[in-house]
C-alpha cells in the first residue's frame, strides 16, 4: 500500500510539472511535451488588453511595500550636498528595488506584449496611443494628447496627433525641467520570430522589429517609479511619447510643436534604444555623433521604349540605371576622405513590365548617411551631379526626389555626456558604461539632440535563446523579421530611466545654485 501511495505522489508531482510549466522561463513560455498536440492560442480581443494592463498599471500603482525606502531616499538625496555617495547609493537601491518587484514586473510584461500584438504604423497609432493614455490614467499622471500631427500628408500616411506629453514633479517654471523620450510606432515587416505566439502580431504585415514597443513599455515604468515619489520631486520629468520615429520625423513636427519649449522649459533630453548586437545587461554610448545623418532618395530615369529585339530605336533607361549604379559607389570611396564616413546605398530599382520590352522608365531608391549634417549635404550633391551626368550620358533625363524631412546625426553632448556616463554604469550589470563606435543607422532623437543638451544610449539585449525551452534569440539585427525583445531589459530601462530624471534634475539645481553663489561674490 506505502509502495502504491509512492507511485501515485511520484505521478502526481510529474502530471502537476508538466501541466504547470516552469514560471521562471524567459518570456513566460512553457516547455511543450513531446505529445501535445498544437494548438492555437487565444489571443485576447483589444478590450480585454487594454483592460488587463491597465490592472496591472493600476496594481503595480498600489503596491507600497518598496515605498517606505524609497520615498526617503528620494527626499535624502535631493537634500544632500552633491556628489553624496550615501544618498546616492541609497537612491540607487530604491529604485533597483521598485523596477524589480513581482507586480512592475507583470505590468512591464503585460504591457509590452499588448503593445506588441498591435504593431502600428508612421502617424496611425490609435491602440498604442490609448494604452498609454490608460496607464496614465491609472497612475494618476496629467498628459496632453495631439501632438506629431502629421503636417506631410503627401509623402506619409495617417493624420497624426497621436503624441503624448506627460509630466511628473512641481511643473513650476522656476524649477528645471527634464524630458525623457520614448518611439511608438512599429514597421511594415511579416513577423517570423518563433518563440512568441501568444502576443505574436494580430496584424499580418506590421511588426514591432525595432523594440518600440520596449520603449514605450520601459517610459511607463519609469512612469510608475517616478509617480510615486513625486511628492519628493524638486523639478519636472516630461515623459515624452513619440510617433513616427521610423523614417516620418515625428521628433521634428513635435519639436515644431513646442516640446521643448514649453513651461517649464526642458533643459535636458535623455533616450535610449534597445541593441541586440550587446548582451543583455550593458548599457553603452558615446560622445559626439552616436548615429548617422539620414536621407532618402527616388530617381527617376526617363529614356524612350521599345521592342527589346530592336534597341537602337530606344533609349534604354535599365542600361542607364545599371551604369548609375556602379557610379554612384565612386562618390565613397574617391571622393571622401577615408578618415571620414559617407554610405550612398541604392536598394530598389523598378523598371518594366514584360520580357520583350525595353521601358520609357526606371526608378531606383536608396539612402545616404553620414556622421555629419555637412558630409550629408555634400554627398547629396555628388548624388544630384552623378545622376544628371550618367542619365546625359546615355540620352535620358533624370529627376530626383528626397524625403521631406532628413535626419541630421544624432550627436550626445559632449559636457553633459561625461555624467551621463557615470549614470549609465549605475545600472548597467557590469558596473560600467561602454563605448561603443558610431553606427550609420538614423534616429529622430536628434531634432531633440539639436534643441537641447542630450544623450541617447544603447541598452544591450541580444541573446542566444534556448530554442527547447522555445524561448527566441534576442541578438536579431534591428529591422529583421525575427527580432525578439528579451524582456529582461525592461526593467534595466525603467532604472536607467528613472535615474536619468532625479539625478539630472539635482545636478540642474546645483548648477543653479553654484551660478547664484557666483554672482553673489561677484
Amino acid at each position: 500500500m506505502t509502495m502504491r501511495r509512492s507511485i501515485i505522489f511520484i505521478f502526481c508531482v510529474i502530471a502537476t510539472l508538466i501541466g504547470h510549466g516552469c514560471s521562471s522561463l524567459p518570456f513566460g513560455t512553457k516547455p511543450k511535451p513531446a505529445f501535445a498536440a498544437e494548438e492555437e492560442p487565444q489571443r485576447p480581443d483589444d478590450d480585454a488588453e487594454r483592460t488587463a494592463v491597465r490592472g496591472a498599471a493600476s496594481k503595480v500603482s498600489r503596491s507600497g511595500e518598496e515605498n517606505s525606502a524609497a520615498s526617503p531616499a528620494v527626499e535624502a538625496f535631493f537634500l544632500s550636498p552633491p556628489k553624496d555617495n550615501e544618498s546616492s547609493d541609497s537612491l540607487k537601491a530604491a529604485l533597483h528595488g521598485m523596477a524589480n518587484t513581482p507586480e512592475m514586473h507583470d505590468f512591464l510584461q503585460a504591457t509590452r506584449r499588448s503593445l506588441h500584438r498591435n504593431p502600428e504604423l508612421m502617424y496611425e497609432l490609435p491602440h498604442t496611443s490609448e494604452t498609454i493614455r490608460g496607464v496614465l490614467d491609472e497612475l494618476g499622471v496629467s498628459y496632453t494628447t495631439g501632438w506629431a500631427k502629421n503636417t506631410r500628408r503627401e509623402a506619409y500616411p495617417g493624420p497624426g496627433g497621436y503624441g503624448i506629453v506627460a509630466h511628473i514633479g512641481t511643473r513650476s517654471e522656476d524649477q528645471p525641467c527634464v524630458i525623457l523620450r520614448a518611439d511608438m510606432d512599429a514597421l511594415p515587416i511579416l513577423e517570423a520570430t518563433k518563440g512568441i505566439d501568444a502576443f505574436k502580431s494580430k496584424t499580418p504585415g506590421n511588426m514591432h522589429a525595432c523594440g518600440h514597443d520596449g520603449h514605450v513599455t520601459m517610459l511607463l515604468g519609469a512612469a510608475v517609479l517616478l509617480k510615486k515619489v513625486e511628492d519628493e520631486i524638486v523639478g519636472t520629468v516630461r515623459l515624452v511619447f513619440q510617433p513616427a520615429e521610423e523614417g516620418g520625423a515625428g521628433m521634428k513636427r513635435m519639436v515644431e510643436e513646442g516640446v521643448v519649449t514649453k513651461a517649464p522649459k526642458a533643459q535636458l533630453a535623455f533616450g535610449m534604444h534597445v541593441w541586440p548586437t550587446l548582451p543583455t545587461g550593458t548599457v553603452a554610448a558615446r560622445p559626439g555623433p552616436q548615429m548617422a545623418a539620414a536621407e532618402m532618395f527616388t530617381i527617376t530615369l526617363h529614356g524612350k521604349g521599345g521592342h527589346a529585339a530592336m534597341p537602337h530605336l530606344t533609349i534604354d533607361p535599365i542600361v542607364a540605371s545599371s551604369s548609375l549604379v556602379v557610379n554612384l559607389q565612386s562618390i565613397v570611396s574617391r571622393t571622401v576622405s577615408p578618415l571620414q564616413s559617407g554610405v550612398v546605398s541604392v536598394t530598389q530599382i523598378s523598371a518594366g513590365d514584360a520580357f520583350n520590352v525595353i521601358p520609357a522608365s526606371a526608378v531606383l531608391k536608396g539612402t545616404i548617411r553620414a556622421l555629419s549634417t555637412e558630409m550629408l549635404m555634400s554627398l547629396r550633391d555628388k548624388v544630384e551631379h552623378m545622376v544628371k551626368s550618367t542619365a546625359s550620358l546615355h540620352g535620358c533625363n533624370s529627376t530626383i526626389q528626397y524625403s521631406p524631412d532628413f535626419y541630421p546625426p544624432s550627436v550626445n553632448d559632449a559636457e553633459l555626456f561625461e555624467w551621463s556616463a557615470e549614470v549609465g554604469a549605475l545600472v548597467s550589470w557590469e558596473g560600467k558604461l561602454r563605448d561603443v563606435e558610431p553606427t550609420m543607422g538614423g534616429e529622430d532623437f536628434s531634432f531633440l539632440a539639436e534643441t537641447v543638451p542630450s544623450t541617447f544610449f544603447f541598452v544591450g539585449q541580444g541573446g542566444e535563446g534556448d530554442e527547447r525551452h522555445h524561448i527566441p534569440r534576442t541578438d536579431y539585427g534591428l529591422h529583421h523579421p525575427s527580432f525578439a525583445l528579451d524582456e529582461e531589459v525592461l526593467p534595466i530601462g525603467v532604472e536607467l530611466h528613472a535615474n536619468l530624471a532625479l539625478r539630472s534634475l539635482k545636478k540642474l539645481l546645483s548648477s543653479e545654485e553654484s551660478e547664484e553663489m557666483t554672482k553673489a561674490e561677484l
